[in-house]
């Protein structure tokens, strides 16, 4: 079924598909897919079975064990989370499927990030208790930006509170997914036995003696019959008001063929129309097998895909890759990674032309040609070397330095620049130091290093205190940096307490002015800018724009004076933290011949900023976490209590049958330790989790004491 679908996939791109005989499998036969969902969903315990059941590996690992594939960094394993995306190759019905295996704590989205550039499609996994949770929103948005199509994947079936219709209910009103399920649960919690498969109409049960390896499919037992039909009714009506001929076939006999259901099925979710939703229990090794059967029944080949869209670097005209082995190479580098023994890993996707050992490549940011000396498929932290990587394959090169994330590797003949990944700003800082003067260029190769890895983590430089503050996107961010730094590195540093990373913005339009005029080393300097600033939605950035004539500020010193005002945004004007969503227009100036130079222009640009923004009401902004609190009954007034405390502002409050779920936002200065106290209020029966929101303004009272300390 699956390879004549591909076979017909192939002419998507029309010349698209010209293949090199040493593939590993044909372009219609890859699958390049991500493993993503909110933390203990259950997305590596689902990565460990794929690799199991198809052959990978010949053990499972667990992660209550620390002994899995894909968390192999030291601190996953004594965790028990996924810190950093892991990459596999695996073979099933014959198709290669490359799996990312991704974080679900929000500190490390970014590898959801950039993961989800790279890939063509997703399978979500649920918990079926919880269902949708805050991360589970991050990712499908993040999916649903990239535009990648998605299976779903209820977990967790076999717990107590398993529920799978209020699962599938939340997929469609809190995602706004046309949540389609192909399979039902056959009873629930401790009497889950399997799953009846609406397409084919069978029961599914999963040998536990030889750990679920074994399916066995049977008739759907009499007590679920009706429900079966009930929900298979259901399916083909959803379906076929999504998939015209799915609809023919429902007009002619409501009772459609299955190999229409199957093809139908697959044209609606590339088309993004619907997710179908299975089910199952990952940790009872029940459902897993039928998840990798819809991966390669359903998401996309690389030639299902639009085309992949860049820039010419030297035109700025826009460009098209598709996949083809003969096409000229493209390619994108989404993740870096320092390996101990092999050096530099560059992880990468190859959207056309293939990658061969001994090319030259070309890098558009640098205008540098490279040498591809050795190239690897990853599987976790191990690595397979090859000759050549294919179009639509993802692989690693090694050693090569210059290479940073979101670069394109590319023919320098016919050149192209790949749209580059989009990655958040980080919301907390911490002051680091060596704990000798002899480890200090240690240290600061050890910080360079952690952040071309992880693009989510800045090196910055306090202006005040010259001390060196790491940035990253939580507690739990900076703390694993930390011990990166101790165990990895074995660099000695001391580190301070996390302090949150506040914004400036300005909320009205004002003007600034500067006239530069000195005597330097006996030599006249002169520069004079005038420009007008004003607030941007929050969210989209700074912009500076030159609205003035060559003869006020010439073209030979607009990128000094652009260069200037950056600076000023940098350091902010009420405390030194960065401007931001500030819109910069430079609508006067003057020079001189003979006077006016690059330092001088930048000078009086940042002067004039600074001029601008003070006038233009500056304000402080504190981000703002969502958190979502999972807690007994008895437990809600303390825990309410102590949010109104924390300046918390309630959303929403949901009481299941054993819980109450309270979504509240609360600024992240008030959230330093708040594990500890949750647990103490609660016995430790509480749990949360919390992602950053928005930056908002900081209140009056609370702005007056940091800009006094």
């Amino acid at each position: 079924m699956a390879t004549i679908l591909d076979k017909k996939s192939t002419e998507r791109h029309g010349d698209a598909g010209r293949e090199d005989p040493g593939r590993r499998r044909p372009l219609g036969m890859v699958r390049n897919i991500g493993i993503i969902a909110h933390i203990d969903a259950g997305k590596t315990t689902v990565s460990e079975r794929m690799l199991f059941y198809s052959g990978r590996v010949h053990r499972m690992g667990e992660v209550h064990d620390g002994n899995t594939v894909m968390d192999w960094m030291i601190q996953e394993k004594e965790r028990g989370i996924t810190i950093t995306s892991a990459a596999t190759t695996i073979y099933w019905n014959e198709h290669q499927v490359n799996i990312i295996d991704t974080p679900g704590h929000v500190d490390f989205t970014v590898e959801v990030e950039r993961s989800l550039r790279v890939l063509d499609g997703a399978v979500v996994v649920f918990c079926g208790v919880a269902g949708v949770q805050p991360q589970s929103e991050t990712v499908w948005h993040q999916a649903e930006r990239y535009h990648v199509p998605r299976i779903a994947f209820i977990n967790k079936m076999d717990r107590v509170g398993a529920d799978f219709d209020s699962a599938v209910s939340q997929i469609r009103t809190r995602l706004g997914a046309n949540a389609i399920p192909i399979q039902i649960p056959w009873g629930r919690e401790d009497h889950f036995h399997g799953v009846i498969d609406l397409v084919r109409m069978q029961a599914v049960t999963f040998d536990a003696d030889h750990q679920g390896s074994k399916i066995q499919y049977q008739p759907v037992p009499p007590e679920e019959a009706v429900n079966a039909e009930r929900a298979r009714a259901l399916m083909i009506e959803r379906l076929a008001e999504k998939d015209e001929a799915v609809f023919e076939a429902y007009v002619a006999n409501p009772d459609v063929a299955n190999d229409v259901i199957r093809e139908g099925m697959r044209r609606a979710v590339l088309a993004g129309k619907c997710v179908p939703v299975l089910c199952g229990s990952a940790l009872k090794n029940k459902g897993v097998q039928l998840v990798l059967d819809a991966v390669v029944d359903y998401l996309p080949a690389p030639t299902d895909v639009s085309a992949t869209e860049g820039i010419h670097p030297k035109t700025g005209e826009m460009t098209q890759r598709v996949p083809d082995d003969a096409g000229p190479l493209s390619a994108l580098a989404f993740k870096i990674m320092n390996d101990p023994f092999s050096g530099r890993l560059v992880f990468l996707r190859v959207y056309s032309g293939h990658l061969a050992k001994g090319q030259n490549v070309y890098n558009p940011r640098t205008r540098k040609r490279e040498r591809v000396m050795k190239l690897v498929m990853m599987h976790a932290d191990s690595r397979e070397e090859v000759e050549t990587l294919y179009s639509g394959e993802i692989g690693a090169i090694v050693g090569m330095k210059q290479i940073v994330t979101g670069d394109t590797l590319c023919a320098e003949h016919m050149p192209v620049e790949l749209a580059r990944i989009r990655f958040p700003e980080p919301v907390i800082s911490m002051a680091i130091e060596p704990k000798t003067q002899t480890e200090r260029d240690r240290l600061n190769e050890a910080l360079a290093t952690l952040a071309t890895e992880d693009p989510t983590c800045r090196i910055t430089v306090n202006p005040d205190t010259g001390q060196t503050l790491l940035n990253g996107m939580g507690e739990l961010h900076l703390e694993i940096l930390r011990d990166r730094l101790l165990r990895e590195f074995k660099v000695g540093a001391n580190a301070g307490k996390p302090m949150v990373a506040y914004r400036e913005t300005v909320f009205a339009k004002a003007r600034g002015e500067h006239r530069f005029e000195r005597e330097i080393g006996g030599q006249p300097q002169f520069a004079y800018v005038e420009l007008e600033v004003s607030p941007l939605a929050r969210g989209a950035g700074n912009q500076v724009d030159f609205e003035l004539s060559a003869d006020l500020i010439p073209h030979k010193f607009r990128d000094v004076v652009a260069a200037g005002i950056r600076d000023g945004l940098i350091t902010g004007v009420l405390a030194n933290y960065p401007l931001v969503d500030v819109g910069v227009r430079v609508v006067g100036g003057a020079f001189d011949e003979g006077a006016s130079t690059d330092a001088a222009f930048r000078t009086a640009g940042l002067m004039a900023l600074r001029a601008a923004a003070m006038a233009a009401t500056p304000e402080l902004l504190e981000p703002i976490m969502q958190l979502e609190i999972i807690t007994p009954a008895e437990h809600m007034g303390d825990v309410l209590g102590d949010l109104n405390a924390r300046r918390g502002h309630v959303r929403e409050m949901k009481a299941l049958e054993v819980v109450h779920i309270i979504r509240v936002q609360v600024p992240l200065s008030e959230l330093f330790g708040y594990s500890t106290v949750i647990r103490s209020i609660t016995r430790g029966r509480a749990s949360y989790t919390m992602e950053p929101s928005i930056f908002d303004v900081v209140p009056e009272g609370i702005k007056q004491k940091l800009l006094n300390r």
